[in-house]
C-alpha cells in the first residue's frame, strides 16, 4: 500500500514538497494560521515555515471527502474523519441539530494520522503467540506507538496458517479498504466488516462467517466489553488493542481492570518507544 502517496495527494502543493523526504512520518498535524507539523519517531517537529491557511484545511477535506464535507458529517461529528486508511482528526466549532451534534465547521486544526505496515516478528514474539495455537491477546500502547500495526500483522499471520479471522474495522484503519478491497495484506483466511460499531459487527460475523477468530481495535467503553464476553462465550478466540502503557497502568482504570479481572485474555503484549525504537514484550495472564 503506498499510503505515504495518498498523503501527499491530500496536502496543498506548498506542503507536500516539505513533506516528501518523510516517508516515516507517524502524523503531519495543521493548524489555522500556524506553521505544520510533523510526527516522527513520536516527536513533533515543523515542517516548513508556510503558515496553514483556512482554504489548505478545506481543500484536504474536500479530497478526502470526495468534495462532500457534509455527506461526511457523521465522521466529523466523531471527530474525525476515514480516507484510504489515513485517520483524519478534525477540530472546530461544534454544530447542532437539537440535541444531536451533526457535524463541525469553521474547521481549526487537522492531523493526518498515517498507518504504517509492521516489517518483521518482532523478536519472534507474533510467532509464539500462534505456536502451538493462537491465544487471546490484548496489546497495549499508548497513542501512536503500533498497537494497529502490530495487530494487523497478527491478523494476516493467523489468516495466512489458515485461521478464519474476522476483523471488525470499525474506522477503516485495519484493512484501509478502498471500494470493497482491503488495501493493507490482512491474509487469505480474513474477512472484514467496516465502519460497523463493534456490538452489531460480532452478530453479524458469528452468525454469518464462523470466524476462529475475531480481530478488534481501540477497547474504549463498557459496551465493547460485553462484546468480548459474547465472542468468547461463542468459543471464539479474541485479538483486541487497548490504551496503556503496561499491565499496572492499566488496571488504574475501571473499564480495563474490569477487563484484565474478567480474564478473557490469556497474553498481554506490551509496546514501547524508546529512542524512536519500538520495544515488544509479551506477559502471561493467566
Amino acid at each position: 500500500m503506498e499510503t505515504w502517496k495518498i498523503v501527499l495527494g491530500l496536502l496543498p502543493e506548498k506542503l507536500s514538497g516539505a513533506a516528501a523526504p518523510y516517508s516515516t512520518a507517524e502524523e503531519i498535524r495543521l493548524r489555522l494560521g500556524r506553521a505544520p507539523g510533523i510526527v516522527l519517531a513520536g516527536k513533533e517537529q515543523s515542517l516548513s515555515e508556510a503558515r496553514v491557511s483556512r482554504d489548505d484545511l478545506h481543500r484536504i477535506l474536500e479530497k478526502a471527502t470526495g468534495a462532500s464535507v457534509h455527506a461526511a458529517a457523521s465522521g466529523l461529528s466523531a471527530g474525525y474523519i476515514a480516507y484510504k486508511g489515513l485517520r483524519i482528526g478534525v477540530c472546530g466549532e461544534a454544530v447542532y441539530i437539537g440535541d444531536r451534534l451533526n457535524g463541525l465547521r469553521n474547521i481549526s486544526s487537522l492531523s493526518i494520522r498515517i498507518p504504517h505496515a509492521l516489517s518483521g516478528d518482532c523478536g519472534g514474539l507474533i510467532d509464539s503467540i500462534l505456536w502451538p495455537q493462537p491465544e487471546n491477546t490484548l496489546i497495549c500502547a499508548p497513542p501512536g506507538v503500533g498497537k494497529t500495526s502490530f495487530l494487523r500483522e497478527l491478523i494476516r499471520r493467523s489468516a495466512e496458517l489458515p485461521f478464519r479471522v474476522a476483523v471488525i474495522d470499525e474506522r477503516n484503519e485495519l484493512s484501509a479498504s478502498f471500494a470493497g478491497e482491503a488495501q493493507f495484506d490482512l491474509g487469505q483466511g480474513s474477512d472484514v466488516v467496516i465502519g460497523i460499531r463493534k456490538a452489531q459487527a460480532a452478530m453479524m460475523l458469528l452468525r454469518g462467517m464462523n470466524p476462529q477468530i475475531i480481530a478488534m481495535d481501540e477497547i474504549t467503553q463498557e459496551a465493547d466489553l460485553q462484546v468480548i464476553e459474547q465472542v468468547a462465550g461463542c468459543g471464539v478466540l479474541l485479538y483486541a488493542t487497548a490504551h496503556g502503557k503496561n499491565r499496572e497502568d492499566m488496571k488504574k482504570r475501571p473499564l480495563y481492570r474490569s477487563l484484565l479481572e474478567q480474564g478473557f485474555f490469556h497474553t498481554l503484549v506490551t509496546i514501547r518507544c524508546i529512542g524512536g525504537r519500538r520495544i515488544y514484550e509479551r506477559e502471561s495472564l493467566t
